[in-house]
């Protein structure tokens, strides 16, 4: 196995990779920005290196310098978590010229699937549903004309976007004009591709996922993510199953997604997403990574999929077979996100009070802490709040526990959001599409949300206020304290006084940095 993995990413998902990677007993390196000075990951690795200013093209988007410590660092292999370089296909190919493992499919394979026209058409290749739509629209006459023959509405996208960007909904010849030269912009700025095509538009459709493991010798998937809760084309909840799948379902369409796969060779974790419109499924896109949904699969079928992407990365395989695999209970992710819950408009500023929510069935993954200042140069997410129970309405009631608990103050979340959401009356009953939030008007209720959960806040600024300079001492002599122990135990066991005393200083460090003392 891999002695040392370099993560190239930041924040919650470079420190969920690090705890398979403790786990599995590998030593683990941390890149950050001169922005992440004071983040979590980069104390929680086993070494860490500053990469630059924080502006992402001068750090995380910086292929040089993370290829330079990869080899600085000995590490054998790169794990890009998601965002970032992790659908870089030039990336992975440096990688392999430098004698470094990509922790992710071929590069090749991610080149074709990163242009979603290209996607398109080897998907039908595989023989896989394909939403109506064009190849690449070369002319705004050449749009018109094909907007014409499949009928408004229509998506005018950007071949190789992602995250929403690029994406226009068109309703009429009028909007024509502006969306296609607004996509193309928008490709060639964010992408560096201004390559455009056209898609036939499903009002209120379901965005179904399907979970895939690949390795040299076969293809699996790991059940269906229901994704439809989302704004500005961006997702927000994720749940699995999906509340309107049976088995039956679930056995058709994986069987389509593991097939679509397997045309293009794909090896490592990643996604087949689809819209479902009118009982059909339809294919979208491929996600060729880790998805941040990830963790909904994670709880329901108890595979941890880091680690299944780091044993096939190294040539181990998957370790299990698809009729391993079993769906037990449900799972509902909320991202939580630092941005005002009405306007969706992102925030940054420096946390001041946290306490995450605990108990039977909650999982949090974050890379935040109380003192920690969320920097304005990265996508706002502070955290995944992920919950399982074993029926869907169990798990929503968890949720609502949890949102309840979570206390984040000194910057605005989107928490207020995800609490009206869990107790709207059509969510519970799993009536879910993509234009949810805006139709239930999610964030006009959030207002009333805000009240109800004034009094706890009000309660716990008590305790933080009461304990806070006492807790600042107390960590001091913790820190101390446990220095003190390592050096008087290590002068019992010759030859290891030095390598211990250092583990008691680094100790005392990290507490420093996180706790500001």
């Amino acid at each position: 196995m891999f002695r040392k993995i370099l993560i190239a990413n930041r924040g919650e998902i470079a420190v969920r990779v690090m705890r398979s990677c403790k786990e599995m007993g590998i030593k683990t390196v941390a890149v950050y920005s001169k922005a992440d000075k004071y983040s979590f990951h980069r104390v929680y690795a086993d070494e860490s290196y500053c990469i630059g200013d924080p502006e992402p093209a001068k750090s995380y988007l910086n292929m040089d310098v993370i290829i330079d410590v990869a080899k600085k660092s000995g590490a054998e292999a790169i794990h890009p978590g998601y965002g970032f370089l992790a659908e870089n296909p030039e990336f992975a190919r440096r990688c392999e010229e430098e004698g470094i493992v990509f922790i992710g499919p071929p590069a090749d394979v991610i080149e074709a699937m990163g242009s979603k026209v290209n996607a398109r058409k080897l998907m039908r290749e595989a023989g896989v549903p394909v939403i109506s739509g064009s190849d690449e629209i070369k002319s705004f006459d050449e749009a018109v004309e094909f907007a014409e023959k499949i009928g408004y509405p229509v998506a005018v996208k950007a071949s190789s976007g992602g995250g929403g960007i690029g994406i226009s909904i068109v309703n009429n010849e009028s909007e024509l004009r502006k969306a296609y030269e607004r996509s193309k912009k928008l490709g060639e700025k964010y992408f560096g591709d201004p390559t455009v095509y056209i898609e036939k538009y499903f009002p209120k459709p379901r965005h179904i996922e399907f979970q895939i493991l690949a390795d040299d010798e076969k293809v699996i998937h790991l059940g269906e993510r229901e994704c439809s809760i989302q704004r500005r084309h961006q997702k927000l909840i994720e749940e699995s199953p999906s509340p309107i799948f049976n088995e039956e379902m679930r056995e058709k369409y994986g069987k389509i997604a593991v097939k679509g796969a397997k045309h293009i060779g794909y090896k490592s974790a990643g996604t087949m997403e689809f819209l479902y419109h009118e009982g059909e499924l339809y294919f979208l896109e491929m996600n060729t990574r880790l998805q941040v949904e990830h963790t909904v699969t994670e709880m329901v079928t108890a595979y941890d999929i880091v680690k299944r992407q780091i044993m096939i990365a190294y040539g181990e395989g998957i370790g299990f077979d698809q009729e391993d695999v079993r769906i037990r209970g449900h799972a509902i992710e909320c991202r939580i996100n630092a941005e005002d819950p009405i306007t969706f408009l992102p925030r940054s500023g420096k946390i001041v009070h946290y306490r995450s929510p605990g108990g039977f069935g909650i999982r949090v993954d974050s890379g935040v802490h109380m003192g920690y200042e969320i920097p304005p140069y990265y996508d706002p997410m502070i955290s995944k709040l992920i919950v399982w129970s074993n029926t869907r309405f169990g798990a929503i009631a968890r949720m609502r526990r949890a949102l309840y608990e979570y206390v984040i103050e000194g910057v605005e979340t989107n928490i207020p959001l995800h609490m009206v959401i869990m107790e709207d009356e059509e969510f519970v009953k799993g009536n879910l599409h993509t234009k949810f939030i805006e139709e239930r008007k999610i964030p006009e209720r959030v207002l009333e949300s805000i009240k109800n959960i004034r009094n706890l806040k009000t309660r716990l600024d008590e305790i933080f206020r009461g304990g806070r300079e006492e807790n600042r001492k107390n960590l001091v002599a913790a820190a101390v304290s446990a220095v003190m122990t390592y050096i008087q135990s290590e002068k019992k066991a010759q030859g290891l006084i030095q390598e211990r005393t250092n583990s008691g200083w680094k100790m005392f460090y990290r507490l420093r940095q996180l706790g500001r003392i």
